[in-house]
């Protein structure tokens, strides 16, 4: 009883803190005490109810039986909307505050919301090599079912909570991304209900134009029900090397040419300052060395980014063989480096020891709890960006992101670009080798301003002829965001399938200076 009376003691005192100082300020100025005290046992239940449940329905077989009639009545709430006289645009009705996205959608209080509860693995079919799956599959999800069959995405990004519906929809990538191409590079179908309410089915040889007008798209041409993914063989364990390279030249020339390199299932980048930079490579393997054998996804295990910074600090090469999933799920615990900014102590070994285990708080609960301020505050004090540009352009682009946000850690992650039709390709008729920068937490360049700063960097990408991910705040005007993305077959399609009046256009749905 005594541990209990405890708790409840210190429950009580925090609540009468809460109420001294209010909810805002606790919320501010001491977020860690809200996110460790509610967040993380809150985000523990959530993980175990979906892992449970997707076991569940996967083994009873019940979703496929199911998804159909929860098509049937997507295609209904359709067709109603239209017999109402389709007075507002449509939106899916999943909150704004359960997507990864920082940004909150204010659409979802105008427009008809359709709800869209469809979160299982339809089918696994290892002959075809295909996953059929629902939209509201997570990652998370994903390779906790494929692994155990011996199985995999060969493109998995990295956040748990990562839909298949938002990764197509919007975009997705990984460290094998340079083999594969990004997340929809390895879909072979979508599955969609249109503006008129029908279903349609496309790949890349039957409705193609639609196929390739989709991802990017952000459900502005029709609700994705299901999709098909290449699925490739699995093995236990990646072998990982590290090595600290310091130059800007070196690091650039490194990390293009390991890129470059077929034989590299992985290759990712850790960027610590301009000049100083750890790039690691990786393949799969069956067998490992036990004493080089790091479960780096355990909870008590140093942050991933943190582990990798050692060998800078170091100036030492290493090899570690690490768990598939752990890799896979990498930085998920950090949520890359970002948790460091929420929970200051987060790293440390007796932290990690007591309460890892919860670690880490779901994204979708810290944007339901951040309220208006703390939003405004991230706004002006935050960066989480994603810019794709050629690999040729990497040491200019690098430079820039110095110059303008000054955010460190950067994320490199190198993918190809194939040359297909769609809002996003590479300038000529040929694949080409581009990278994604990752750039998220605080500036430290002096007066940064959000709306300027993203802006200058915005131009700077659209100079290259590379692309934003669409997920973070974009500053660009109409004019200057079709100028970056090819909406040709965007444009032609959203009139041929009525989705003028059914959707709003994509540049409205996500862009700052559409939206305020």
């Amino acid at each position: 009883m005594e541990p209990a009376v405890s708790l409840a003691v210190c429950a009580l005192l925090f609540l009468l803190w809460v109420r001294v100082k209010g909810l805002e300020f606790v919320l501010i100025h001491q977020r860690w005490v809200f996110v460790c005290l509610f967040l993380l046992p809150l985000s523990l239940i959530f993980d175990i109810y979906y892992y449970v449940r997707a076991w569940v329905v996967f083994k009873l077989s019940s979703a496929p039986r199911l998804h159909e009639q929860r098509v049937r009545d997507i295609q209904k709430q359709v067709r109603e909307w239209k017999e109402q006289g389709s007075k507002t645009f449509m939106c899916t009705g999943r909150p704004g505050w359960l997507t990864v996205s920082l940004r909150v959608g204010k659409y979802k209080k105008t427009h008809k919301n359709i709800m869209i509860n469809l979160m299982d693995i339809l089918e696994v079919d290892t002959k075809k090599q295909i996953v059929r799956v629902e939209p509201l599959v997570t990652m998370g999800q994903v390779t906790a079912l494929l692994t155990s069959i011996g199985w995999t995405l060969p493109v998995l990004p990295e956040l748990d909570d990562l839909t298949v519906g938002g990764l197509i929809m919007g975009t997705g990538i990984e460290s094998s991304s340079h083999r594969y191409g990004l997340f929809q590079h390895i879909c072979t179908a979508y599955e969609l209900v249109l503006a008129d309410g029908s279903f349609v089915r496309c790949t890349p040889m039957e409705n193609s134009d639609l196929f390739y007008a989709v991802p990017w798209s952000c459900g502005t041409l029709g609700f994705l029900v299901a999709a098909e993914i290449r699925i490739i063989p699995a093995k236990k364990y990646i072998k990982l090397r590290f090595e600290p390279v310091r130059g800007l030249e070196a690091i650039c020339d490194k990390f293009t040419h390991e890129s470059q390199q077929p034989e590299n299932h992985f290759v990712e980048g850790l960027l610590y300052s301009l000049h100083e930079a750890v790039i690691m490579t990786g393949v799969m393997t069956d067998e490992a060395e036990p004493s080089k054998l790091n479960s780096i996804g355990n909870y008590y295990k140093p942050w991933f980014f943190k582990h990798v910074e050692n060998y800078l600090k170091t100036n030492r090469e290493g090899l570690e063989y690490i768990p598939l999933r752990h890799y896979y799920h990498r930085h998920t615990r950090s949520i890359f480096w970002e948790l460091q900014d929420i929970i200051p102590f987060g790293n440390n070994p007796i932290f990690r020891y007591l309460f890892g285990w919860m670690v880490p708080p779901k994204i979708s609960l810290l944007k339901l709890t951040q309220g208006e301020t703390l939003r405004k505050l991230y706004e002006q004090h935050h960066v989480v960006q994603d810019m794709l540009v050629p690999m040729k352009c990497l040491p200019q682009a690098l430079h820039t992101f110095h110059n303008d946000i000054h955010v460190y850690p950067i994320w490199l992650c190198p993918f190809i670009l194939p040359s297909q039709p769609g809002l996003v390709h590479p300038k000529g008729d040929e694949a080409e080798l581009y990278v994604d920068i990752g750039a998220y937490g605080e500036p430290r360049v002096k007066h940064f301003e959000a709306r300027s700063c993203m802006r200058q960097l915005e131009k700077f990408v659209r100079s290259v002829h590379g692309f934003q991910m669409l997920y973070a705040d974009c500053y660009m005007d109409r004019e200057e965001f079709w100028e970056m993305f090819d909406g040709s077959l965007y444009h032609r399609l959203r009139k041929q399938l009525g989705c003028q009046d059914a959707f709003p256009e994509v540049y409205d749905k996500i862009c700052k200076a559409a939206r305020h």
